[in-house]
């Protein structure tokens, strides 16, 4: 088969050919179709993560169809169309596990990172890790769902949001819009921060009620401006520059929600004592966050757009990437 390795820090993407891997007990083979290329996978091929293992094969962003089980394993049935995600496994017996909540599991792995993920045309994963996908769902469209569509969809179950909230976005970036548009399916509330006016177009295009350029104005003023403040800021963006000035705009009891990664986050006190404001973070999600997710978006009708490329072309779109010159979400597309 032909994969995509990562051999180790601050090197590309290297194409190689590989054997077809051979499920062992408790493991199912997976047939990619297709593989969202994550910013997550910049940090990785820059070694932020102390738990990468190199070489390996990156992306957990993964739909395709189950080819084979190991001994042990029934379901899902052969010819199953499936996704899997950030978290590859977990130890399975700790109280995070026995809740369903692995992705917080301490011993849990990382798909893609501690090991070979599904930049590759066949997929190695491990039993319960897998969902299936609903009928009628593009599996390359859906691949960014096992991700950012997972993380966007959970973090604002998670924070609470219903029909009656007002829901602030930071960033329109892939996490960004899904959340835009899970919270608009919803029945929130929608306003949409970024530096500049570049992504306001397409905030009012997806029905985000306004925006707010925090180049022009300060986001707490803005947000409080928005008929008392927002009930929940979900930060998407990778710093938290904008997050901490917006903490000022929460209406009372509102969370600030973490789904962007930045190393420090420093806040106002005043605000989170008077309000009562909570501060949360939001990991991605568990097998069971997922199977939520996909069976939301698929009655909501709410898929990401993607730009499908070849396997040939990842190692170029991963540079522009991480250079910042590359537009839009892509996903490698394995089924030609």
């Amino acid at each position: 088969m032909r994969a995509a390795v990562l051999n180790a820090p601050n090197t590309p993407l290297a194409l190689v050919e590989r054997e077809v891997p051979t499920p062992g007990p408790g493991e199912i083979l997976v047939k990619v179709l297709g593989a969202g290329m994550c910013f997550s996978e910049v940090g990785q091929q820059q070694g932020h993560y102390p738990f990468a293992v190199f070489p390996s094969v990156p992306g957990h962003e993964i739909s395709g169809v189950v080819a084979a089980h190991g001994p042990g394993v029934e379901w899902p049935a052969v010819g199953t169309a499936v996704g899997a995600q950030w978290v590859y496994d977990s130890c399975g017996h700790c109280d995070r596990c026995l809740r369903g909540d692995q992705v917080v599991c301490r011993r849990s792995r990382v798909t893609g990172v501690a090991v070979d993920g599904g930049y590759a045309e066949y997929f190695l994963a491990k039993e319960g890790f897998v969902t299936p996908i609903p009928e009628g769902i593009d599996p390359i469209a859906a691949a960014p769902l096992m991700c950012a569509g997972v993380t966007a969809f959970n973090g604002l179950r998670r924070a609470g949001a219903t029909a009656a909230s007002k829901v602030a976005v930071i960033g329109m970036g892939g996490v960004g819009e899904l959340a835009v548009r899970f919270a608009l399916a919803m029945g929130a509330r929608v306003a949409v921060l970024g530096r500049s006016r570049r992504a306001e177009p397409r905030a009012r295009e997806l029905g985000a009620e306004f925006f707010v350029s925090t180049q022009e104005q300060g986001p707490a003023e803005a947000l409080a401006a928005w008929d008392g403040g927002a009930d929940i800021v979900f930060n998407a963006a990778p710093d938290t520059t904008v997050a901490a000035a917006a903490v000022g705009g929460l209406d009372t009891d509102g969370t600030l929600l973490m789904a962007g990664a930045a190393p420090e986050l420093t806040l106002p006190v005043m605000p989170l004592l008077m309000r009562r404001l909570r501060v949360q973070g939001n990991p991605s999600g568990s097998p069971a966050d997922l199977r939520d997710t996909l069976a939301f978006a698929a009655r909501a009708g709410v898929l990401p757009d993607v730009t499908p490329v070849s396997l040939d072309e990842a190692p170029d779109v991963l540079t522009r990437m991480a250079a910042g010159s590359w537009s839009g979400r892509a996903v490698i597309d394995f089924r030609s």
